[in-house]
């Protein structure tokens, strides 16, 4: 009788164990795998980087062997997020087009902003889409060096920032000693403060942010006939609401050309120091300087390439200088010399030496 009590004890010792085990297992899921959807605006027409964007979207230019938007995806995608978001427009259809060619897998909704009226409209679209699951925003021309999972795993909304030089240009985050934010402001004429938010946002309290969004879109907007989502944000700190601010080790606003090319050059020392082994392709009498990212079905003879250059997938290029510079797909270059250059895809440029930004379906002969 001793012995069957002991034994009692012990298996309900275990089971003890096991409840608590299993609630712990439970506790750490749910702080780590709660449920986050991601919005990508790519509505912009990318105006600051025509010809380029004349025909294709802004977010589809490629950088590092990818595009800007498969950077952005991919990095939400290692991060645990598995839905998505995309507010479309200007050239919608090639997002499409992208995004189920490259990510076939992948579960996402497009939503359309016919009318380009700022980032607090493309969100405010997204209600129906999004419901009230958790959020991370992240603006389809930026790419950020961030650890998106301490983000995600973050008890309070959170806004990403970073100090410049001159904030009037961007939305700006007033912050106190502990880094919470006290006020937004977007473009300031008189700047409180030079952390300026880089376009990535986490919403915990999505009801909330919606409920804002609807109190704007009702009254006036800016000069431009836009609603920024920076004054709907704000108007959450005004209710109460707590957003924390991290700072972002590097941010690569993409909408110029030489914060283009500089991103380029980044992500490609960082993909070459991430695969120190991996093997450059060679071509017939071509001498290739690390880092580039070459795309396959590319044909190159007597040329030098890099360092710093990307080039798209069937591209021919013969007797020619690239650095610092992307090439797109399809393109064609002879006898070229070219430094910090954008190329579109299906351009064909001979005999030049010069810096270009030419866009897609051009023909260039200056030989």
């Amino acid at each position: 009788m001793h012995s069957v009590v002991i034994h009692f004890h012990i298996i309900f010792a275990l089971l003890l164990i096991i409840h608590h085990a299993n609630s712990r297992l439970s506790s750490i899921f749910n702080a780590q795998f709660f449920f986050v959807k991601a919005i990508i605006p790519v509505a912009g027409a990318g105006t600051k980087l025509r010809p380029l964007t004349y025909t294709q979207p802004k977010a589809l230019i490629p950088i590092a062997g990818k595009t800007i938007l498969g950077v952005i995806v991919d990095q939400l995608l290692d991060a645990g997020v598995t839905e998505f978001v995309f507010v479309i427009g200007y050239l919608g259809e090639k997002i499409q087009r992208y995004i189920d060619k490259t990510y076939p897998h992948l579960k996402h909704t497009f939503v359309t902003q016919n009318d380009r009226r700022g980032t607090g409209h493309a969100i405010w679209l997204t209600k129906e889409a999004v419901q009230n699951d958790e959020v991370m925003i992240v603006l389809g021309d930026t790419v950020c060096d961030y650890n998106v999972k301490d983000i995600m795993n973050s008890s309070v909304s959170q806004i990403g920032v970073r100090k410049v030089d001159d904030p009037r240009s961007f939305g700006v985050a007033e912050l106190n000693d502990k880094d919470i934010v006290i006020r937004m402001v977007e473009k300031p004429l008189i700047p409180k403060s030079n952390m300026a938010m880089v376009g990535i946002y986490y919403i915990k309290e999505t009801t909330a942010m919606y409920a804002a969004l609807e109190t704007h879109l009702n009254n006036t907007a800016d000069e431009n006939g836009e609603y920024h989502l920076t004054n709907a944000l704000q108007h959450m700190i005004e209710d109460g609401i707590k957003f924390h601010a991290f700072r972002v080790n590097n941010w690569f606003d993409c909408g110029k050309k030489e914060t283009l090319l500089s991103t380029n050059a980044i992500l490609l020392k960082q993909m070459a120091d991430a695969n120190p082994g991996r093997e450059i392709p060679s071509f017939d009498s071509t001498v290739i300087i690390p880092p580039v990212s070459i795309a396959e079905g590319c044909t190159i003879r007597h040329c030098i390439i890099g360092p710093n250059v990307t080039i798209g997938e069937y591209t021919k290029m013969e007797s020619s200088i690239v650095s610092d510079s992307i090439i797109g797909s399809y393109a064609e270059l002879q006898q070229v010399v070219l430094n910090s250059s954008i190329i579109g895809n299906d351009a064909y440029v001979r005999g030049l030496s010069q810096s270009l930004n030419i866009g897609d379906n051009t023909e260039i002969d200056l030989g």
